[in-house]
């Protein structure tokens, strides 16, 4: 059974929770670097109500998505947050999609994009430690009896 849960997330406390973890350091102007203090509001886009700003220093616009997974896309920021928790708790495409009402494809390809950014994103290094440990959960995976 699937749980509507889209319509008990807020859009403002979710955009609070995406600028402060996918914009850390503020947003900012993606093509001169400039707050928003140097900005001023533009517009407010239809679907996903995000304050589109431009820059009074170069005339670009941006918003809460610029250089994120959600660049281009039109999502609400409730759907936002509820796909990274979905993708990150592992939940299968088609549940997230119809949580948050959008298509299994589109939940596939952030997911895809979100894994690939993950991959980008590891050490290439080894390990310092000289010893390892593991867990048991998979001791007997695949084993027959």
């Amino acid at each position: 059974m699937d749980f509507p849960i889209i319509d008990l997330v807020d859009d403002e406390l979710s955009s609070q929770w995406l600028l402060k973890y996918l914009h850390p350091d503020g947003l900012k102007c993606p093509h001169c670097g400039q707050g928003v203090a140097q900005a001023r509001e533009f517009r407010q886009t239809k679907t996903s109500q995000l304050t589109v700003y431009r820059c009074t220093c170069c005339q670009g616009i941006f918003n809460l998505y610029s250089q994120t997974v959600f660049e281009g896309r039109y999502f609400r920021p409730a759907q936002a947050v509820l796909l990274l928790r979905g993708v990150t708790k592992g939940d299968p495409s088609a549940e997230i999609a119809r949580e948050i009402e959008v298509s299994r494809q589109t939940v596939l390809a952030v997911r895809r994009e979100i894994q690939a950014n993950a991959e980008r994103h590891q050490p290439h290094t080894a390990l310092t430690d000289l010893q390892t440990e593991t867990d048991e959960m998979f001791q007997n995976a695949g084993e027959k009896r």
